[in-house]
């Protein structure tokens, strides 16, 4: 089945697209309890999350995403609400495309889809073929309720990043997916930057873009950016990163990085060759405006190095951990030689 591509669409027009911030931290700060369903807002709820959106897109958002990252019958089951898949999925859609239909400007609506939280086969119970279904389940709600695209996002394993590509060709909607480099530079299922671009060849359909989002803070992943534009400069790329880094005091996590900075990691994400900019854990809608003011501002500049990304944005966990990594390869070398 063809799907029609808006995000290709709004590019010719913009250059470089801004996406939205958090969707989880703002709705704790607008009343969310801990252990509750972000999905079932949409129903008990939807004023909140019509502000959400309507906040976002006042502050420059071209595209948002729907309050339905977890949506598969696998996660809304911790809720008792798995048999309302296609409701709650498809109100998510509804309400970000009723905020979407009134901002006078072209604001795509992205349908978000997350992981099943299952490990498939052979490392836990799940089959590829259950994978596809349920994603399928999940993408028809967003489909029905006015859903452009399907965003799958914070991705760790190719083969369910592959699932949900072939779940969204099946429903007829074009797909974007992103993974979360958050263990040593990988993805916890050891997916590499560089080698995102290639999860879904062989499909029938290719997305409309690729990239990493979430992660472990600014400064990696633009450092992943470097590696995904590396590998295939010609890629629309996309990146939506964390607000700085997160910080645990107390029982409560925050995020370190402020309006300023993330205006900056707008900037070095545009030099990088990213084509999809936005937030994700704790950026608020006053550090997306923000990004919206640098983005609009900016003019492209040098390719920066991580040493450049370090120096503007803080420091790297990732690399932190690779460094490690390589130190305690090294030793265990020494030793080896030191033996023979």
């Amino acid at each position: 089945m063809t799907t029609s591509n808006p995000i290709d669409a709004l590019l010719a027009e913009k250059g470089v697209l801004l996406a939205d911030g958090a969707t989880g931290t703002n709705l704790f700060a607008m009343g969310l309890e801990a252990g509750e369903a972000p999905e079932l807002l949409n129903e008990t709820a939807p004023d909140t999350i019509t502000s959400l959106h309507q906040n976002f897109v006042d502050a420059g958002a071209d595209i948002i995403l729907t309050n339905s990252f977890g949506g598969t019958r696998h996660r809304l089951k911790l809720h008792h609400a798995q048999d309302r898949v296609h409701a709650l999925n498809k109100r998510a859609a509804e309400i970000a495309r009723a905020v979407a239909d009134k901002a006078g400007r072209k604001v795509i609506v992205a349908g978000s889809v997350g992981p099943t939280g299952e490990l498939l086969v052979p490392l836990g119970a799940m089959t590829y073929d259950e994978a596809v279904d349920a994603f399928a389940e999940q993408i028809e709600g967003l489909k029905e309720g006015g859903a452009e695209v399907a965003w799958i996002e914070t991705m760790s394993a190719p083969d369910e990043i592959r699932a949900a590509a072939e779940a969204a060709i099946r429903v007829g909607l074009p797909y974007t997916y992103t993974g979360s480099f958050d263990t040593a530079g990988r993805t916890m299922m050891g997916l590499l930057p560089k080698d995102i671009h290639g999860v879904a060849d062989g499909l029938s359909q290719a997305p409309l873009g690729v990239g990493a989002n979430c992660g472990v803070g600014a400064s990696d992943i633009l450092a992943s950016l470097l590696d995904m534009t590396e590998a295939k400069p010609e890629a629309t790329v996309i990146v939506k990163g964390n607000c700085g880094i997160p910080e645990f005091r107390g029982t409560e996590i925050h995020y370190s990085g402020t309006p300023e900075l993330m205006a900056d990691y707008v900037r070095l994400a545009v030099d990088g060759g990213a084509k999809i900019i936005g937030g994700c854990c704790g950026t608020s809608f006053q550090h997306l405006a923000a990004m919206r003011k640098a983005l609009d501002a900016h003019t492209r500049a040098d390719r920066p190095t991580v040493e450049k990304i370090v120096e503007r944005i803080g420091p790297m966990r990732n690399k932190v951990a690779t460094a490690n990594t390589a130190e305690t390869s090294e030793a265990r070398r020494e030793r080896r030689r030191s033996r023979a």
